[in-house]
C-alpha cells in the first residue's frame, strides 16, 4: 500500500507543484489582497476588511455597468454562437462536394489571435463602414464604434464570427456519433426533416450542447483582448466588459486590492452560472 502511494505521489508531484505555484498560491494571495488597499507597488499593505466589496456595490458605477454589459453580451453571444455553430454543422455534414473545404473555411477565424482580430475588425468598422456609409448614404454605418449600442453589436459580431466555427467542430462530432440506423429507420417510417431534427438529432446531440454552452459561456465572460483592441471600453467606458474593468482598476488606477475583490466576485458569479447551466443541460441529455 505504501509503495502504491509513493508511486502515486511520484507521478502527481511534477504536475501538482507547478499548479500550486501558478494557480493555488496566487489565488490564495488574491483573496487576501481583496481585503487590503494595496496599490500593487508599495510595500505597505493595509487591511481594510470588506471595504473594497462595499465600494464595488455603492461607489463603483463603472463596475456595475460593466457587469450588466457583460451579462447581456454573454447571453446573446452564447445563443448566437451555438445556434450558428449548430447550423453550420448541419450544413457541412450533408453529403456534397467541398464540405471539407467549407469546414476549414468556417474554422479559420478561430485561429486568429484576439488582439489581431480586434484591430482588423476595428479597421473594418471605422474605415470600411465609413466608406460604405458615404457611398450608400447610410449614416448608421459611420462611426460604428463611437457609441455604446453599435460598439456592443460590433464586439458581438466579432465574437460570433470567431467562435462559431469552433463550436461547429463540436457539433459535427455530436452529429457523427448518431447511429445511421436511427436515421434510416426514421426515413422508412416517413418522418419529416423537422421531425428527425426535433425527436432524434437534438436529443442525441444534447451532450455536445452541454459542452458548447459551457465553453462559449466561459469565453464570453472572460473576453478581454478583443474588447481591448476593438473599443478599449470607449466611449467613456460604455463598452467596457468585466475583464477589462478589472484590468483597468489594477494597472491603470493602481488599486490592486479593489481589483482583486472585483475578480473574486467575478469568479463566484461565473462559477454559479456555469454550474446552473451544466445541471440544467445534463438533465436534458439522452443516453444512447
Amino acid at each position: 500500500m505504501r509503495q502504491r502511494n509513493s508511486r502515486y505521489w511520484f507521478f502527481i508531484l511534477p504536475v501538482f507543484i507547478p499548479f500550486a505555484i501558478c494557480v493555488l498560491v496566487p489565488a490564495i494571495m488574491g483573496i487576501y489582497y481583496s481585503f487590503t488597499d494595496w496599490n500593487g507597488i508599495s510595500q505597505e499593505i493595509r487591511w481594510v476588511g470588506i471595504q473594497n466589496y462595499v465600494t464595488i456595490f455603492t461607489g463603483d458605477k463603472n463596475f456595475l455597468h460593466a457587469f450588466v454589459f457583460t451579462l447581456l453580451f454573454a447571453f446573446l453571444g452564447v445563443v448566437l454562437v451555438n445556434l450558428i455553430g449548430f447550423l453550420l454543422a448541419l450544413l457541412v455534414t450533408q453529403r456534397f462536394h467541398g464540405s471539407i473545404f467549407f469546414r476549414a473555411i468556417f474554422f479559420m477565424p478561430n485561429l486568429i489571435g484576439g488582439l489581431l482580430l480586434g484591430f482588423t475588425w476595428q479597421f473594418i468598422f471605422i474605415n470600411v463602414f465609413e466608406v460604405l456609409g458615404k457611398h450608400l448614404g447610410i449614416r448608421g454605418l459611420q462611426g460604428w464604434l463611437s457609441n455604446q449600442t453599435t460598439g456592443f453589436w460590433g464586439m458581438l459580431i466579432v465574437f460570433v464570427w470567431q467562435l462559431s466555427g469552433y463550436m461547429m467542430i463540436i457539433y459535427i462530432a455530436g452529429l457523427q456519433s448518431i447511429p445511421d440506423s436511427l436515421l434510416e429507420a426514421s426515413y422508412l417510417d416517413g418522418a419529416s426533416s423537422w421531425g428527425r431534427l426535433k425527436h432524434i438529432i437534438l436529443p442525441l446531440v444534447a451532450p455536445s450542447f452541454t459542452i458548447g454552452l459551457f465553453m462559449t459561456l466561459s469565453n464570453a465572460f472572460k473576453l478581454f483582448d478583443t474588447n481591448l483592441s476593438l473599443t478599449n471600453g470607449n466611449p467613456y467606458k460604455s463598452t467596457e466588459m468585466l475583464a477589462l474593468n478589472i484590468y483597468t482598476t489594477a494597472f491603470k488606477e493602481n488599486k490592486l486590492g479593489l481589483s482583486q475583490a472585483k475578480a473574486l466576485l467575478y469568479l463566484i458569479v461565473v462559477i454559479l452560472i456555469a454550474l446552473i447551466q451544466l445541471s440544467v443541460n445534463k438533465k436534458r441529455e439522452v443516453e444512447m
